[in-house]
């Protein structure tokens, strides 16, 4: 997978991470009431049986959900293809996995939006220089589990550094 495919989903790549992990409540959104880390009842195999008619059966919620390619590249990067299914002592670890690697894409998701202010060349070079690290690492599940207290932390504290150039540029605006 190259580097500006990081954000891709491609469900056909992911052991339905998703639709395992992710809890939520009978609603507009969504039919019955699912909670985390616990398989949808839709669920069949790796897919879901009504995915062709998910609005319409009452999953709009399910329809807008993205990942933003987190479920594929756990899946494929470090879980290497293996699946919960085939090996239930992976559910715990791979549910863990899914959860920081949500969290690697939504900073490289903000970091590559960054590019549009116009930011000073050291605070742009910081911008990349994390979004290379993030995007390029292959990680391993321990890695993830030690993101939020690290790496996760430091692109956390750059993002408030960087949000004086979104401050200024409404100024800007008014």
């Amino acid at each position: 997978m190259s580097q500006t495919d990081r954000l891709k989903t491609d469900c056909s790549q992911c052991a339905a991470l998703c639709c395992v992990m992710l809890a939520f409540d009978k609603g507009e959104d969504f039919a019955f009431d699912k909670n985390p880390c616990e398989p949808c009842r839709n669920l069949s195999g790796h897919s879901c049986a009504i995915h062709d008619s998910l609005t319409p059966k009452g999953f709009p919620g399910c329809v807008a959900y993205d990942c933003l390619g987190a479920g594929n590249r756990v899946t494929t990067e470090v879980f290497m293809g293996q699946s919960w299914r085939t090996d239930p002592k992976l559910m715990r670890p791979m549910m863990e996995a899914f959860s920081a690697m949500r969290e690697v894409h939504k900073r490289i998701d903000v970091l590559r939006a960054a590019e549009t202010f116009e930011l000073k060349t050291q605070d742009n070079q910081t911008r990349l220089d994390f979004l290379t690290q993030l995007e390029r690492h292959r990680w391993t599940a321990s890695e993830l589990n030690e993101f939020e207290v690290g790496l996760a932390l430091e692109i956390d504290i750059f993002f408030h550094t960087i949000g004086k150039y979104l401050a200024i540029s409404r100024f800007v605006e008014q």
